[in-house]
């Protein structure tokens, strides 16, 4: 949330606003599970920011950036065209041999170019932190943003665009900040409207080829940027920095459809597979592997074809994967691989498999997918609706209103069961908290949200301002209030309810911790009839309970009531 509205200010404010400012800053100070089906796209300045370098003798890009327009899907529709909206088109996370080189393309995907990135307020925000220097960006040119320029020209001494960095140091090492290799967001903030939160990461049904085997992440140029279904891997080596002519791996119509878990020595498990292309493919040879086991068997037996918009279902015997086919119910990343002449050819599918003893699965939700624990298992046959409950985000106020100081990011959860629900499981005897994923929260001991009741969360910097809170939302003393260290993005990103289902201790005797989904929803701005959820007073409010939130028909908007 934008904490300026209650502290940043100095004297000037007055607790919870109640409020008086003195600032008329527009800016907004400062992460489940969608697979991507097809699985596998400088001048000088005198003000330039003291912690930037920029290549000076860098072109614009001869490409065009991708420029989104109404369709039928809703995340390509363009709220407004008279501005300018910013898109992340390539980043490296994980970069090949070790390196160390991380960076991230910045460009203008629709609306006006820029005539000076600082005083339009244009930076990093999220998983790292910069500031653009007083320059001008237009639309068609690309720009990157790297942890260490010279290693970046080294890598790519041809790329003709501006590098500018190293990104901020981070706090709590005194050293340059690093993109998280198991996943985070990157923001590109712009004073007023046309941000972005682009997501990356490296579990199903992000593209394994991304994490640390020679590829970047590339925006396929359209969708919600925070949708894995949005990105793909380089085709090329190393990415291709400094150019709109970004390809992909190619996709596969197979994908990982539904998995069932099974017990050691107990064939009761199986693999379904699902070919959305118009024509069948055998798959015999192709490798399943399981990551948490380290471990990959050859699809065999006597049926190895995906008949077209058909399944295929593979049980888990020797027949079909040879001896020593497990997969645990703690979880697990799945991944299978298209091989020829038993060679892998770089494409995949993956699935996350949900901690647990029911299958996991992809299901189709609002023109999207989504993954999850199923609520019933569909052996050969479309998958039902994803497990959920019985903790639910009921609320998400994800874009506070810039203009009323008194309008405050929040999040909302509901307890649809017949029983209290506290949130700190005790698995063997160890206590651990369920998590909020995308806000950094871990909930603790004392924390329960009573049958049929509610629970409102806020950001951290508010913690001292409880009783304002309460009062300034009329929140009655029997819902729990609590606190969070993240942020909700105001364009969207996957925040998800996670419950601790098992553990398992480490060589070193840390704890692996595994988990299940409550509730799960990948909330976006660019929902149809929901632009007054973005920054202009209302908040999206749940209606549909009976499965995961994923999907716009899940929601409307609303006032916000945080704890009604």
């Amino acid at each position: 949330m934008n904490t300026k509205k209650w502290l940043a200010v100095g004297t000037c404010v007055t607790a919870l606003g109640l409020f008086s400012a003195c600032s008329d800053d527009e800016s907004s100070p400062v992460v489940p599970v969608t697979p991507d089906s097809s699985s596998a796209i400088a001048p000088e300045s005198s003000n330039a920011n003291p912690n930037s370098s920029a290549d000076v003798g860098g072109s614009s890009s001869s490409a065009t950036a991708p420029v989104p327009t109404s369709s039928s899907n809703p995340e390509d529709t363009v709220l407004n065209a008279d501005a300018t909206y910013m898109g992340v088109s390539e980043i490296m996370y994980n970069a090949p041999e070790k390196s160390e080189l991380e960076w991230v393309e910045v460009y203008i995907k629709s609306g006006p170019d820029i005539d000076n990135m600082q005083l339009s307020n244009v930076r990093l925000d999220g998983a790292v932190n910069f500031a653009f220097p007083a320059e001008p960006l237009k639309k068609g040119e690309y720009v990157i943003v790297a942890n260490d320029v010279a290693l970046f020209k080294k890598t790519y001494p041809t790329a003709a665009c501006k590098v500018y960095g190293p990104w901020d140091m981070d706090p709590k090492t005194g050293a340059v900040a690093k993109l998280v290799n198991e996943g985070d967001v990157v923001d590109v903030k712009i004073k007023g409207e046309g941000d972005v939160s682009a997501a990356f990461g490296n579990a199903p049904p992000w593209p394994s080829l991304a994490d640390g085997k020679g590829r970047t992440l590339v925006y396929k140029g359209s969708g919600n940027e925070a949708d894995p279904l949005s990105w793909g891997a380089s085709a090329v080596a190393n990415g291709n920095p400094c150019s709109g002519d970004d390809k992909v791996v190619d996709g596969i119509t197979v994908r990982l459809n539904e998995i069932k878990p099974y017990a050691l020595g107990v064939s009761d498990g199986w693999v379904e597979l699902y070919n959305y292309g118009e024509a069948p493919v055998d798959v015999k040879g192709w490798e399943l592997e399981s990551k948490l086991k380290g471990k990959k068997w050859p699809i065999g037996g006597a049926n190895t074809v995906v008949p077209a918009k058909g399944y295929l279902l593979l049980e888990a015997t020797a027949a079909v994967f040879g001896d020593g086919l497990y997969l645990s119910d703690n979880g697990d990343e799945i991944y299978l691989y298209e091989t020829a002449a038993g060679t892998r050819t770089g494409k995949e599918t993956s699935l996350l498999i949900s901690a647990g003893k029911q299958s996991s699965g992809v299901v189709d939700v609002a023109g999207s997918t989504a993954q999850g624990a199923m609520a019933t298992e569909t052996p050969g046959a479309a998958n039902s609706a994803l497990k959920a409950g019985p903790i639910f985000i009921s609320e998400i106020h994800y874009h506070e209103n810039e203009q009323d100081l008194k309008d405050l990011e929040f999040l909302e959860l509901v307890n649809k069961g017949t029983a209290d629900v506290v949130l700190v499981e005790s698995v063997n005897n160890t206590p651990q908290g369920w998590k909020i994923e995308g806000l950094n929260m871990e909930f603790a001991a004392g924390d329960v949200i009573p049958a049929g009741g509610k629970m409102v969360l806020f950001d951290d910097s508010l913690k001292n301002y409880e009783s304002q809170l309460r009062t300034r939302y009329n929140i009655d003393a029997a819902v729990p209030v609590r606190f969070y260290a993240g942020k909700l993005s105001n364009r969207g990103e996957t925040v998800a309810v996670k419950k601790p289902y098992s553990f398992v201790t480490k060589a070193d005797g840390s704890k692996q911790w595994y988990y299940e989904l409550s509730d799960a929803t990948l909330y976006s701005d660019r929902w149809p009839d929901m632009y007054t959820a973005d920054g202009k007073g209302k908040s999206l409010n749940r209606k549909d309970f009976t499965t995961m939130g994923y999907g716009y028909t899940s929601w409307t908007v609303a006032d916000p009531t945080p704890g009604k």
